[in-house]
């Protein structure tokens, strides 16, 4: 059988990430507080694809996208992040990679770097 070559073998999923979901809370004065849930622990294969710089709120922030392939993990969803370390990559699009659904790409974006 030979390996898509859009697709990295499946030995290069060699980082353990985080995937978590954000969740609410009320903050009991009308608002509320998101914090960030584990959901499972994921080997993914990660490549940078593209950065910038951006004026914010009279700062300077960083933003770096990646793309991740990963084996297909049900519910994985826009709304959720990985989490590596410190960093953390938003998800934007979950796209499925390969003709039989086993594995996944997403694209991720870092924020202030």
């Amino acid at each position: 059988m030979t390996q898509t070559p859009l697709l990295p073998a499946i030995g290069k999923l060699r980082h353990r990430v985080t995937l978590e979901t954000p969740a609410r809370t009320s903050d009991g004065a009308g608002g509320s507080t998101e914090t960030w849930t584990p959901v499972a622990e994921l080997f993914a294969f990660m490549r940078a694809i593209r950065g910038d710089e951006r004026t914010a709120f009279d700062r300077i922030t960083g933003h770096v996208s990646h793309e991740f392939y990963l084996r297909a993990h049900p519910g994985l969803a826009p709304k959720m992040r990985f989490r590596l370390g410190i960093r953390r990559f938003h998800i934007h699009a979950v796209l499925i990679a390969d003709e039989h659904g086993r594995r996944m790409r997403c694209l991720c974006e870092e924020r202030d770097l």
